[in-house]
């Protein structure tokens, strides 16, 4: 259906694909994966006629083509979902279903109750049930991605390409996607498909091809690959090399101090936390666990001032710091590191070298003049310790692929000083190699004596990277497990229990 052949595309100081060969078929799953920075975001954007390439030509359904627009690969039946929700939030779910191709009545006026109508039908085949005429806004993440979904399978498409689907997705409703997926298949559309998840990729893939560094190292079925073949092409390495170090990272023995350097206690928030109280010990990590919606994001939002409580405390080293204020809270030395790195993060405008200064400005200026030399150097220093790929400090962050605006975030943070660092979702969207690297990181800074807050949707990370699991449901602290404790077995209780009206829970 969809194939490109020699392609190639530079980009200032960096060449992002070279040669990319590259076939998805009618009927088929294709896996498209590699790190960050390999090429697959380029890639997609040249498929989609985001960008047009240097060399190489792009052909669909046989025919050679080459299309200028995002818009006009739409009209010819390649519809896309990206990781992140790109759709209007201002306007309603229906009119971002419909967008751009509104039904219209006789006199050319959009039909608002057909609109409606066929809205409705088409999330409620995907089991969401909202109502189509509020604001986008409204709803939740995941909420949202469905719609997205809707929007991309409801057209004529005849290649469907998903970046990232499921990072906003519970559950439920990514056994639903897998099921739209499923269809789409039998239908005989393409699916391209990429996500850094392993599981997922077995689950519902036929094919595969791994870029690294903008150039096709295998392309072939994927049950023919084992998963620790496919993380060695993905690295770079042998195979031999990836058992000795592993694919996850080993907790290390923070010794904890007995005094806690941060204190949450009784925040609540209206309709979102209901008295949570969490500690934080120097070289300490905690786990955040629960599903999306429990109130995670919202009680690491509350700590930095981000979310302003009805009623609880912080205390970071002894001392009560005002709540609702976040520039009291950066200067106590508290540090948040956002779940939604686009919208909450990146100024994606800016460079590399301002992005990772802009919270140290004030202390890096001096009468109001700022020194250069000293961004410099700081800069440097986290460019090199985070390893960050770009061509140079003056990049735009934008340009970067996701796991290098992370390391991004990460360095501005760690630019502060932090004496706590809250880390929302640090390895959401990052391919295997950068969330080791951000994991590695993580176990350096409370080696040397940082606290630190994990929050993750993976399972695994949160089990293997915390020394202790608070786990939340429905804006409560459920359970608190520690050392042996910390299992899947026992989160997975933890998360399931339903509490009772006296305020036990009963599993």
């Amino acid at each position: 259906m969809l194939s490109v052949t020699g392609l190639t595309k530079t980009f200032p100081g960096v060449r992002a694909l070279d040669g990319v060969d590259f076939t998805a078929r009618a009927g088929e799953v294709h896996a498209l994966i590699g790190e960050n920075g390999a090429g697959k975001s380029t890639l997609i954007k040249v498929l989609t006629g985001v960008y047009r390439p240097d060399t190489g030509t792009l052909a669909y359904d046989g025919r050679p083509v080459s299309f200028a627009t995002p818009l006009e690969a739409q009209h010819a039946g390649i519809s896309t979902i990206y990781q992140e929700v790109n759709l209007v939030p201002l306007m309603s779910v229906a009119r971002n279903l419909f967008l751009g191709r509104e039904p219209r009545g006789r006199l050319g006026l959009i039909d608002f109750r057909r609109m409606h109508r066929e809205a409705d039908e088409a999330l409620r085949g995907l089991g969401v049930r909202v109502d189509v005429r509020r604001p986008l806004r409204e709803l939740g993440v995941g909420a949202q991605q469905m719609v997205a979904l809707a929007r991309a399978v409801s057209v004529d498409a005849r290649v469907v390409v998903m970046d990232e689907p499921t990072s906003s997705l519970e559950p439920r409703e990514v056994q639903t996607l897998f099921g739209v997926i499923r269809m789409l298949r039998e239908r005989g559309i393409a699916v391209i498909y990429v996500s850094h998840r392993l599981d997922e990729l077995y689950e519902v893939c036929d094919a595969v091809t791994v870029l690294r560094d903008g150039k096709v190292v295998h392309t072939g079925t994927l049950a023919a690959l084992d998963r620790l073949r496919l993380v060695a092409l993905m690295l770079g390495r042998e195979i031999e090399t990836v058992q000795d170090e592993g694919l996850t990272r080993f907790t290390g023995d923070h010794e904890a101090l007995s005094e806690p350097v941060l204190r949450a206690e009784g925040l609540t928030v209206r309709h979102q936390l209901d008295g949570v109280s969490l500690t934080i010990r120097p070289g300490e990590v905690v786990g955040l666990g629960g599903l999306l919606g429990s109130g995670r994001s919202e009680t690491a939002k509350a700590i930095a001032g981000a979310l302003p409580p009805d009623a609880g405390r912080v205390v970071l080293a002894g001392t009560r710091i005002r709540t609702g204020s976040t520039p009291a809270a950066i200067r106590a030395g508290i540090s948040l590191l956002p779940e939604d790195r686009k919208a909450e993060g990146i100024v994606p405008g800016l460079s590399v070298r301002e992005n990772i200064a802009l919270a140290a400005l004030p202390r890096l200026s001096r009468f109001g003049l700022v020194h250069e030399d000293r961004i410099d150097a700081i800069v440097d220093t986290f460019m090199k310790r985070l390893r960050i790929k770009a061509s140079s400090p003056h990049q735009k962050v934008g340009e970067l692929s996701g796991g290098n605006q992370q390391k991004v975030l990460l360095a501005r943070w760690l630019a502060m000083h932090p004496k706590v660092l809250l880390l929302d979702e640090p390895t959401r969207g990052i391919d295997i190699g950068a969330k080791a690297e951000v994991q590695s990181l993580i176990d350096e800074l409370a080696k040397d004596g940082l606290g630190v807050l994990l929050i993750s949707s993976d399972m695994e990370e949160l089990i293997e990277g915390s020394d202790r699991v608070v786990v939340l449901k429905d804006g409560t602290v459920v359970e608190e497990l520690t050392g042996t404790e910390v299992t899947e077995d026992r989160l997975l209780r933890a998360i399931a229990a339903a509490p009772t009206a006296a305020g036990g829970r009963v599993d």
